[in-house]
């Protein structure tokens, strides 16, 4: 095979017809980087080094994978003696021919080794052309459009998830609903262990929902848009969202991390409200240091591409000990320009009480989703009041009052402080 078959320099590929993947990956040192970077190119794409009919020239051109860097770790010029594994990035560059504007096909490249030209690595980014992304519509609302559904301009936006996850009624539910709508929240959503079980239905639960949705407006003025999470098996999910739809729901919520960024995408393509993405499940893919996909794609980029409106993110101040740089990078990746795709409403989620408030709002601005379910329903006041303290947190970052001096005015902040703390920047 020729040199130039198999290589090529970034500034040949970079502005034509490719993805360009850029991966970890860690050998013994007596393994040749070079020949398991070439191996995996081939075999990702024409799927072999021997010779088969059918196999020309012509074909390794327009079909095959190219090597276009190799980076060792770190960038050493010299051979080092005693060093018993090597670390590398390795970019490799996929013609976009292969596989078209889809995920399964995309990522099936990407990650999907197959044994004959086995390689631990882990996806560390993707660069897309602009002709990939142009197959995709993104997102339809973003945080332009949820803004304007919400009425809400200059401050995060509030979420609460009912806690109870599931083993509730829709009846029991709505009146969860309607006490923590009383309190200010811009949106409600279902867990996102609540599906469509017999005992709670989506067409009882919207139905429910959208009336306690009702009592609360009428009571305070305030909107609170409800949304219904449609997680379900693939052959069922088109007719929760359109039963979602007709019944009043205001936004669906997909788990894709279980069900696939492709029904995600296809959801995206055939509804007109807003799609909330969860990320449940999705530390199986990045968790690894070695493997896998990093979390900036799994919950950021990929998300986006599929055309999720808002997307619920990890952060390091949960339970999970995510890097801060990921965290950022993640948000980074939904929100700054990115060809033509709208840019997606963050919601940080996990541990979200209001001591975290200026903390969140200190690292990345207002247009934010502040995503609260215990701290709301495990306020000891209440609900509502729980809701209260949280709208309490955020207007006094947003006004730039003291939060000490806050909770001196507000019973309900002062209660959630005491008893959860206050993280100061």
């Amino acid at each position: 095979m020729k040199n130039e078959q198999i290589f090529c320099l970034m500034e040949k590929i970079k502005d034509e017809d490719y993805i360009i993947a850029t991966y970890y990956v860690e050998l013994m040192q007596n393994e040749s980087i070079v020949k398991k970077a070439s191996a995996f190119a081939v075999g990702q794409t024409l799927g072999t080094w021997i010779p088969v009919p059918g196999i020309d020239d012509a074909m390794r051109e327009r079909h095959m994978g190219k090597v276009v860097n190799i980076y060792d770790i770190p960038p050493a010029d010299l051979e080092v003696s005693g060093d018993e594994k090597r670390k590398y990035l390795i970019q490799i560059a996929f013609p976009i021919e292969n596989f078209g504007n889809q995920f399964p096909m995309m990522l099936t490249t990407l990650v999907g080794n197959d044994a004959s030209t086995s390689i631990q690595t882990k996806l560390v980014d993707v660069q897309f052309p602009k002709k990939f992304t142009a197959g995709f519509g993104g997102p339809k609302y973003g945080i332009e459009g949820i803004r304007e559904l919400s009425g809400v301009k200059n401050r995060p936006l509030l979420l609460n998830m009912i806690k109870p996850c599931t083993g509730i009624t829709p009846e029991a539910g709505a009146g969860i609903f309607y006490e923590t709508a009383l309190g200010g929240v811009d949106l409600i959503k279902d867990d996102e262990l609540l599906g469509n079980p017999a005992f709670s239905e989506i067409s009882k639960r919207v139905k429910e929902y959208k009336k306690a949705a009702r009592r609360a407006f009428e009571a305070t003025g305030h909107k609170t848009l409800y949304v219904v999470n449609i997680t379900d098996r693939v052959g069922n999910m088109l007719n929760n969202a359109k039963n979602a739809v007709d019944l009043g729901a205001d936004a669906i919520m997909i788990n894709y991390s279980a069900v696939g960024y492709d029904v995600l995408n296809y959801i995206s393509e055939s509804i007109d409200i807003p799609i909330l993405g969860h990320y449940a499940g999705a530390g199986l893919f990045y968790e690894s240091g070695f493997s896998g996909i990093s979390s900036h794609l799994v919950t950021g980029k990929f998300p986006r591409l599929a055309g999720a409106d808002m997307v619920v993110i990890n952060t390091p101040y949960g339970g999970s000990n995510l890097k801060h740089q990921k965290y950022l990078n993640t948000v980074q990746q939904l929100t700054l320009p990115f060809y033509d795709l709208k840019p997606v409403f963050p919601a940080v989620g996990g541990g979200v009480h209001p001591g975290m408030v200026e903390r969140y709002m200190s690292d990345l601005g207002a247009d934010i989703i502040l995503a609260s379910g215990g701290a709301v329903q495990g306020h000891p006041m209440g609900a509502a009041a729980g809701a209260k303290a949280m709208r309490q947190a955020v207007d006094a970052v947003v006004e730039g009052t003291k939060m000490e001096d806050a909770a001196n005015r507000h019973e309900e902040l002062k209660c959630a402080l005491d008893l959860w703390g206050y993280q100061k920047t």
